[in-house]
Formats: C-alpha cells, structure tokens, sequence
C-alpha cells in the first residue's frame, strides 16, 4: 500500500474538519502549544492578532462557511458602538441600539428556529394533501452563535447606557468577541471585563499560573 508522505500527514492532521477541535482533542494540544509559544515572543499589539487569527482558525476548523457570520456580527456592532459615542440624540442612538438588537436576533432566530418552523409547516401542508419541498431544505446551526451574539448585544447596550466607552480598535474588539476559550462553550462575558484587559498589556506571572494550574 502507497503510504502518506510526512508533509501530507501533517497537512491532514492541521486542517482536517476539527469537529475533533475539542479542548480535549489532540488537534486543540497541537493548536494551544503553537499559539502559546506564538504569543510568549510578541509584543502586546502582535498578540492581539495573534489571538484574533488564532480564534477565526479556530472558528473556522469547525465550519469555515459560517465565519463569515462571526465576522459580519462583529463589524455591525464595532460599527454600531462607534456611532453611539459619537451620537447625542436619544432618538438616534435608540435607532442605532434597535438596529443592533434587530441584526443580532433576526440571525440568531433565522438558526435557532427555521428548521423547527419549516418542519411544523411541511407537516401541517402535509396533512392537508399539499407538499412544500422549499421548507424541506435543512439549515444547520453556527457553533457558539449563542454566546458570540450575546457578548456583542451586552457591549453594545453598555455603551447605549454609557456604562462603558466603544470600542476604538477593531482587532481589540474582534479578540473580545471571537477570543477561542469562550466562543464556542462560554461564558458570556462583559466588555468591561475582558476588552479592558484585551486593551491593556499582559505579564504572566508565577502567581497567575499558580492560580491556573490550581483551577
């Protein structure tokens, strides 16, 4: 039998479907050990895109058709943030935060609930003799689309209450709401929290990795 060449091996081991790319996977020990080492070398703007690049990767090896969603949610947002500190009038910033609210639930509901509606429906025209093969096509649902979409509405509704200032650097806010420790299991976690640390430069010390090995 014709044996796989090692770069091939490797190549299919990297950028297979990482359905496997589970934090217990061996794909994610090969990942996390890249990224780390990555990340112990670059200065604090270098590890922003690092993590960014490293949690669409992520992202993607699970499904690469549904990044696009992951990135669209973020731009919206950063955008709409942007506007809200720069806009004055209640009128326009509620009109500015309902556009958000709106993007956001009208995609999450188009995953979360089109296959329950479309089946209920082919079953309902069905008995009554009527076929509808247009609801019958099956729409699979973005992993962690739940948790990206709620960390993107409570920013943009702490700053509609002007409880935090937006966002100014799209890598910044893209680390926060793509960041692959919670994208895809949570938890859903403020900007006040975590982007103010994403901003801010990080030293790992002995007593943060004390603390991680305990937990």
């Amino acid at each position: 039998a014709v044996t796989k060449s090692w770069p091939k091996r490797w190549a299919n081991f990297f950028t297979s479907r990482a359905c496997s790319m589970v934090f217990n996977s061996l794909q994610f020990v090969w990942f996390f050990l890249v990224v780390y080492a990555l990340y112990c070398v670059l200065p604090h703007r270098g590890q922003n895109w690092l993590l960014l690049v490293a949690s669409y990767y992520f992202y993607a090896a699970w499904d690469w058709r549904f990044l696009g969603l992951l990135i669209g949610s973020t731009l919206v947002d950063f955008t709409c943030g942007l506007l809200l500190g720069r806009t004055e009038s209640h009128a326009r910033r509620r009109a500015i935060l309902c556009l958000s609210l709106g993007f956001n639930l009208a995609m999450l509901g188009f995953f979360k609930y089109f296959n329950f509606f479309a089946d209920n429906l082919h079953a309902l025209f069905g008995a009554l003799g009527w076929r509808l093969d247009f609801v019958t096509v099956r729409v699979l649902l973005p992993v962690g689309i739940s948790f990206y979409t709620f960390v993107t509405m409570s920013y943009v509704i702490d700053v509609y209450r002007r409880e935090i200032e937006p966002a100014r650097d799209l890598v910044d806010f893209g680390v926060f709401v793509a960041y692959f420790p919670h994208l895809v299991a949570g938890p859903i976690l403020r900007a006040s929290r975590l982007l103010t640390q994403i901003d801010a430069p990080r030293r790992i010390g002995r007593e943060q990795m004390h603390d991680g090995a305990w937990l």
